[in-house]
């Protein structure tokens, strides 16, 4: 009898064991999955994790699976994938990489998801969009999905902080096109063109031209000339 008592905690404390082991190793494996790496860097740059910690991030940190990055007031951060796609952030933003996942050899199974929280950035698509399953790249924010189709695009939330231009989602293509939808309808949005979307039961809506919003590049971090040829400006936009 005494023997029977002695062992069944003996199993249930080697069980507990094993399952920490588990979780531990289930948790490292996830924050360990590198998705990019930061290229160019004008100021303070943090990743935040599901737990909470925090990191400085500098030129060769590595971008994770869940990591929300945060830029500063003055800050520009560029983030090259390793699908060789690449996110200029601008001051002010914060976004969260929710899925990612590349492998050169399983285009099917490629996924990508960007879940924009605040702020600004110009995406610049990869591998991940251009081969396989054409809906495997999706940008997330509050009013509007965003899907691509091999594309260079622009998107800023406007939360009172854009003088007085409207709250609310703008969008503008730069090369190739989006789809860009939610529960009031949806719409493509070509290259040099511009969108607004108010909020979620709002219908994206094609401007006539350009609202306001600075959607240049400062010259250290901009996207270097194209052989052949130098890529058309935004037009009416200046670097401030």
């Amino acid at each position: 009898m005494t023997r029977k008592q002695t062992t069944a905690p003996r199993i249930i404390a080697i069980s507990l064991l094993l399952l920490s082991l588990l979780l531990i190793f289930s948790s490292v494996s996830f924050a360990e999955t590198e998705v990019g790496r930061v290229t160019h860097l004008s100021g303070p740059l943090f990743a935040q994790k599901a737990d909470g910690t925090t990191r400085v991030l500098s030129i060769n940190s590595t971008v994770e699976l869940g990591d929300t990055l945060v830029t500063e007031k003055k800050t520009y951060a560029r983030i090259k994938f390793t699908d060789n796609g690449e996110i200029n952030m601008r001051p002010g933003t914060q976004l969260r990489v929710s899925e990612y996942n590349f492998d050169q050899a399983k285009p099917t199974e490629d996924k990508v998801v960007i879940n924009l929280v605040k702020g600004g950035m110009r995406a610049v698509t990869g591998m991940i969009g251009k081969r396989g399953d054409q809906d495997s790249y999706k940008l997330m924010t509050n009013t509007a999905v965003v899907g691509i189709r091999g594309t260079i695009y622009e998107s800023k939330i406007c939360q009172g902080n854009c003088g007085s231009i409207p709250d609310g989602l703008y969008l503008f293509v730069l090369e190739g096109i989006i789809h860009v939808s939610n529960s009031a309808g949806s719409q493509n949005l070509n290259a040099g063109q511009y969108m607004y979307v108010q909020t979620a039961a709002s219908i994206p809506k094609i401007l006539p031209g350009n609202p306001g919003i600075d959607f240049t590049l400062p010259a250290s971090i901009a996207d270097p000339p194209k052989e052949g040829g130098s890529k058309k400006a935004d037009p009416g936009c200046v670097v401030r």
